[in-house]
């Protein structure tokens, strides 16, 4: 039986941070690109996820996901307010870290998968049945999903799905949570008839930047030890990050005949996002591909949907959504065992199962995040009233929602 070891427990520790920094770089990025009357609100929703989402995780999430099996589907309630979490490992998961530091680090990707849904329902939704929906999906649809790819006994796990740090898990799941949130909401008033142009293009930089640290964590720290895995999911990290942006940036100018800043900050997110299932499987020239891909990919997709009718107002289906889909596939073509032996080789390496085993997983959650978070919005709707009225949707959700204004 391994034992603690110090430097692998001070990695996943700094690693819990960085991801913890991620949130309210989300709250910067999407509160840049909102109108001014929404910055507050907008960054709210991100913010208050960080208190939301971790009470829940103490209480119900962290068992749910990470307890023993049931059947393949949820943990048991054995780790109920973190009982038998303390500073023995736990082998199942982390054998050199102590209990508690794999559940922290855990906790920082459940608040920020809610948080990412935020940006398609941006400027239109009542912040109290927000909370009240963010938290029944975190129990319904995070905590499931996150069993089935990383719990032990999960039954995609079981199956051979392969997720190194969330393309299935944090993001596919938030994305198709967003499709159905667009739906169910409804566009904002004046959409197609009026300019939206973000408000603070600066702020969205900064969240980028905080965005794009905070990634080394994520998926750094997903091979929960300091170790040659960890290596290479950081490298793949950053190469995926600016392929993305320089593939968007290049693309955008050729379309529009300009290049943007906007552009940039969202082709690199676009590329963190897609290499995120497969940062410690795959090579580095892999990840730069995949980063490419998502440049042109999330690209074509953002720009359609303008042309579809659907207000996604962050692009949230668009980057989070199709780069989760995107990075699983890629993985499933580019997986290499002589990268990491506790992987699996891919459709290139001439094991064309592991590709369907990767399309079935997207399959799965794409499927199951979609409806369950369209029950819970119209649940919550029938309950109480999920969108601002017109008065305040006109007056702004930092007004109407918190009675406080960014600026004089």
């Amino acid at each position: 039986m391994e034992q603690i070891q110090c430097g692998d427990t001070a990695f996943i520790l700094v690693s819990a941070a960085l991801v913890l920094l991620m949130t309210p770089g989300l709250g910067l990025f999407y509160g840049g690109m909102v109108r001014s009357k929404n910055v507050l609100g907008t960054i709210m929703q991100s913010l208050i996820m960080i208190s939301v989402v971790s009470l829940e995780w103490v209480y119900l999430g962290y068992s749910m996901s990470f307890g023993p099996d049931i059947s393949g589907f949820v943990g048991d309630l054995s780790f109920v307010g973190l009982k038998g979490v303390g500073a023995a490992p736990n082998p199942d998961y982390a054998p050199t870290i102590p209990h508690m530091v794999f559940m922290i680090y855990q906790c920082m990707f459940a608040v920020i998968t809610p948080a990412l849904m935020t940006g398609t329902f941006a400027e239109r939704m009542r912040f109290a049945p927000f909370l009240v929906f963010s938290v029944l999906w975190a129990v319904l649809v995070y905590n499931p999903i996150c069993h089935w790819v990383w719990g032990a006994g999960g039954w995609l796990k079981a199956k051979g799905v392969l997720d190194f740090a969330g393309g299935l898990v944090v993001h596919l799941s938030s994305g198709a949570g967003a499709l159905a949130a667009a739906l169910v909401i409804g566009k904002r008033k004046g959409y197609g008839k009026e300019g939206f142009m973000p408000h603070n293009l600066p702020m969205t930089l900064l969240g980028t930047a905080l965005l794009w640290f905070g990634w080394f964590g994520f998926n750094g720290g997903s091979a929960l030890a300091a170790d040659g895995i960890a290596g290479v999911a950081f490298t793949n990290t950053h190469l995926a990050g600016m392929a993305g942006m320089a593939m968007w940036v290049l693309v955008e100018w050729f379309h529009r005949g300009y290049p943007t800043t906007l552009g940039a900050a969202s082709g690199a997110i676009a590329g963190l996002a897609t290499v995120t299932p497969a940062a410690g499987f795959v090579g580095p020239n892999s990840a730069i591909l995949i980063g490419l891909i998502a440049g042109v990919g999330c690209y074509a997709a953002v720009s359609s949907k303008t042309k579809i009718g659907l207000d996604d107002s962050l692009d949230v289906v668009g980057i989070h959504g199709l780069g989760g889909v995107l990075g699983t596939l890629c993985l499933g073509l580019f997986a290499s065992k002589a990268v990491n032996p506790g992987g699996a080789d891919g459709l290139f390496a001439g094991n064309s199962s592991f590709f369907m085993t990767q399309l079935f997983g997207v399959g799965v959650v794409l499927v199951y995040a979609f409806v369950v978070t369209f029950i819970l919005l119209k649940l919550v709707d029938a309950v109480s009233r999920l969108r601002l009225n017109v008065e305040d949707e006109v007056q702004g959700l930092d007004l109407s929602q918190h009675s406080e204004t960014a600026y004089n």
